[in-house]
């Protein structure tokens, strides 16, 4: 993936973090389908690669700072590898392209572990998600796999956290290429969507533009009518006249790099003027974020700041009336957005979430309970070389709508009469990608379509033929 330097610069930054003891990085297994050799798209754990920069199963990689010694531990390429994958570089090979030059066998890491605890020195890991994984270093603490996260090291999350948030100009480069194709897939939906076609069929397409150009989705693709389900993984409606059709979708790149966008079609070419009323709102949410992208101010305040601009189109709409401000506060127009601005992206599309939103997102600072709030991934202040979302949306959720109404919630800001003329209008999102610099931020990748006529634009192609 990167130079030999890359990988060893890398490791070294962590091992000053700590004064003793060991770093384990786990790799990720093959996970079963539905028996042993039939198994899932094997996917490798992103700080493994951060750090090992090694794309195969079963390893594990330690860094023993009283040692000052560095270790894979996993097994070498058999001949029952290659009768059934065909010849492959050596696993010693291939450690020392990363800067590795101790390769052990699996077997002997358990007692490598288990030394450590002898000595009483700290064995620190990132909470672990994969099955197979937890069984194993449950055994070699003598826990269950269910306990074992509780051993994990929240001083290391943070040390990762800070070194892989700033993401290097190599780095970014790979993104940028990830963003590209997850623009195409979605340009190429735009462009082929059409009135009678299936929400599988338009899935079809955008994929096929990932898999031509030798990638993977970064997530399970949301492409659907329904909008105003927030992640809806069902393809079975049949696209008609009138519908919007919301795509949340983005490449992964062989070496783990992500890309992630939405974007908002109509399916008839053009959008409606009551759905064009709402899609200019949800411009202009996107702009006042990517204008307020600046070194030191927290993507809370972008948050709260877009979530005015929500209100205050609402109330010119008469959905919504009152002081802007106090809608906000009080969180009433959560109704129509009830999740956080956008997240952290890298090797993962919601980057290191596995360490949890308070460690990555917040930097240790407590999270709002209010609800809308409470769902916003990133708050923390914003740095040079953070890469992230800005994903505002725009729902009209009818179950959500009539809880709110039976429950006589915000009266005095919710003109529920004209709200119910919208009930059946679904709901909108539009999502890019960012770098944060000292001079602001940059929109990642080529230039993409954004204003309704700039979208319907794209339709044409739909219906040209």
């Amino acid at each position: 993936m990167f130079l030999r330097d890359t990988y060893e610069k890398r490791r070294m930054a962590l091992k000053q973090e700590f004064e003793k003891g060991l770093i384990l990085i786990c790799g990720n297994t093959l996970l079963p389908m539905n028996f042993k050799d039939n198994n899932f798209e094997f996917i490798q754990d992103s700080t493994f690669l951060y750090y090992f920069g090694l794309n195969r199963e079963n390893l594990f990689g330690v860094i023993d700072i009283d040692n000052d010694e560095e270790y894979i531990f996993g097994d070498e390429i058999t001949m029952e590898d290659v009768i059934w994958k065909g010849p492959q570089e050596k696993l010693k090979d291939q450690c020392e392209e990363v800067g590795i030059e101790n390769l052990r066998p699996l077997s002997h890491l358990s007692n490598y572990i288990q030394a450590t605890l002898d000595k009483r020195l700290p064995v620190r890991f990132v909470p672990i998600y994969n099955p197979e994984v937890k069984i194993e270093i449950g055994e070699c603490f003598g826990v269950t796999a269910k306990a074992i996260n509780t051993y994990a090291s929240a001083e290391l999350c943070y040390a990762v956290a800070k070194q892989r948030n700033l993401k290097s100009p190599e780095e970014v480069k790979e993104i940028e290429k990830a963003v590209n194709i997850t623009r195409e897939m979605h340009l190429e939906a735009m462009r082929k969507a059409k009135p009678g076609m299936k929400e599988y069929e338009v899935v079809a397409l955008l994929e096929n533009v990932a898999k031509s150009k030798n990638c993977n989705m970064s997530f399970p693709t949301i492409c659907t009518k329904n909008g105003q389900i927030l992640h809806n993984h069902s393809y079975n409606n049949t696209l008609r006249e009138g519908d919007l059709l919301l795509i949340d979708a983005g490449a992964r790149l062989n070496n783990g790099y992500c890309g992630d966008m939405t974007t908002t079609i109509p399916i008839s070419g053009k959008f409606s003027q009551r759905q064009k009323e709402i899609y200019s709102i949800l411009v202009e949410m996107f702009n006042r974020a990517e204008e307020l992208i600046a070194p030191g101010i927290t993507y809370k305040e972008i948050h709260l700041e877009v979530s005015r601009v929500l209100a205050q189109g609402l109330k010119e709409m008469k959905i919504l009336k009152g002081a802007v401000d106090e809608i906000v506060i009080k969180g009433v127009h959560a109704l129509f957005m009830p999740h956080g601005l956008g997240h952290m992206m890298g090797l993962d599309v919601h980057d290191m979430e596995n360490f949890g939103e308070i460690i990555v997102g917040y930097n240790g600072e407590p999270k709002s309970e209010q609800f809308g709030l409470s769902s916003l991934r990133l708050g923390r202040e914003l740095e040079d070389g953070f890469v992230f979302t800005i994903e505002p949306g725009i729902y009209f959720i009818p179950e959500l709508i009539k809880k709110w109404k039976n429950e006589n919630k915000f009266l005095e800001n919710i003109n529920y009469l004209e709200l119910e003329r919208y009930m059946d209008f679904g709901g909108m999102r539009y999502e890019g990608d960012f770098l944060v610099t000292k001079n602001g931020g940059i929109r990642l990748g080529d230039t993409m379509p954004k204003s309704a006529e700039e979208i319907e634009k794209e339709r044409k192609e739909a219906f040209s033929n």
